[in-house]
């Protein structure tokens, strides 16, 4: 397990003053780096093989959001490697070391000269710990749409979107979609389901899918091919 202690800033609130969504995101994925850095098995290492750890889902649960100057806790370990696929949980604690926030993800490790999914090495699997999975509802990885979506306006792949790997990043796809969300629209749960990325100048055209506490914005290329979907529920009050 890798930890590591941070206070809320200002820049990571939303406009109730709160932990952002984008802020949770980028907390875990930080939180990961810092974790695969730490053992050294990170980016140099990954490049020096031509792997790279590729984000296919994501689940997070907020049962509260942290505020501003909140003292946080932000926790990750890895709980199974199966084939190609390795499985993350993620969590946040408040200042008395409750989980407030819990997730589960999934990646796949992918060969950059193939781009075929491959095994880790031996010395990979032996540098993380797993741990018990955490205790939360796990939902499926496919994210099912219902009938009926609406198209929204197209958006352009800026150099603002990308990360080092000159994809999207993971959070970027969240961030494009939580702007269909109604303004009263508490997020109570997240799920992304990664199907390919998008790159530089790619052309992203949203279409979002609406129901009772729920919202699920599919993020296609023209042909209507998704690169991301990502669904929102409602937080209960």
């Amino acid at each position: 397990m890798y930890t590591f202690q941070s206070r809320v800033r200002y820049s990571e609130l939303d406009p109730e003053r709160k932990l952002s969504i984008a802020s949770i995101v980028d907390y875990f994925q930080d939180c990961s780096t810092f974790h695969s850095e730490q053992l050294g098995v990170g980016l140099d290492y990954l490049e020096e093989r031509d792997m790279l750890w590729v984000m296919s889902y994501w689940q997070i649960v907020i049962d509260r959001y942290p505020k501003l100057c909140d003292n946080i806790t932000i926790g990750t370990f890895p709980y199974e490697f199966k084939g190609f696929m390795g499985y993350r949980n993620f969590f946040i604690k408040d200042e008395a070391g409750e989980d407030i926030i819990r997730a589960n993800s999934i990646w796949s490790l992918i060969n950059l000269k193939t781009g075929r999914p491959v095994r880790p090495p031996e010395e990979m699997l032996t540098a993380y710990q797993l741990e018990t999975k955490l205790p939360m509802d796990y939902e499926p990885r496919k994210i099912v749409l219902p009938e009926g979506g609406r198209k929204e306006a197209s958006l352009v792949v800026g150099k603002q979107h990308l990360d080092s790997n000159y994809h999207v990043n993971n959070g970027q796809y969240i961030n494009m979609a939580q702007d269909f969300l109604p303004e009263d629209f508490a997020i109570g749960q997240m799920r992304a389901e990664y199907r390919k990325s998008a790159l530089l100048h790619d052309c992203i055209v949203p279409e979002v899918f609406e129901q009772e506490n729920l919202v699920s914005v599919s993020l296609c290329d023209e042909a209507g091919q998704p690169y991301a979907v990502v669904e929102f529920r409602k937080k209960k009050q």
